[in-house]
């Protein structure tokens, strides 16, 4: 201890701390709570994490591989009960920012739809449109 702290406070240094007789002494979450940041700006933290997540660019098919999952997809279509399990890979746009993600999924055909474009997986939705890739898939 440094003789400027002695001098301005050596009264009180060395005294016992007190002990309140009404009051019990409060437990160490609300103690640390006392110390927690202060969030000026309400929904800041969130802004920021939204800003730092990552997304993929979707960059459309070429023609040779809209044909090759065409092709699968009525190879599919014709053999729908033979056909036991495929894997597909498809696009999902973000809903806040540019860009998505590209989603894998592997599974039984439940439905193909033609008039709406989708074709559900086990209980998932995939828009044909939206299919980058897809393989049927030998058991």
């Amino acid at each position: 201890m440094d003789n400027d702290s002695y001098k301005y406070y050596g009264d009180i240094i060395n005294m016992p701390r007190r002990v309140s007789n009404i009051h019990a002494p409060m437990n160490i979450l609300n103690r640390a709570a006392q110390f927690a940041p202060f969030s000026a700006l309400p929904g800041h933290n969130d802004a920021v994490k939204e800003t730092e997540r990552l997304t993929e660019t979707y960059l459309s098919l070429d023609d040779e591989a809209k044909e090759r999952i065409n092709y699968i997809l009525q190879n599919i279509l014709y053999n729908i009960n033979t056909v036991n399990k495929i894997y597909v890979k498809y696009f999902i746009e973000d809903e806040k920012k540019s860009g998505g993600r590209f989603v894998k999924v592997t599974g039984s055909i439940k439905k193909i739809d033609t008039y709406n474009r989708v074709i559900i997986i086990d209980n998932t939705k995939i828009y044909i449109d939206d299919i980058v890739d897809i393989n049927i898939l030998e058991e």
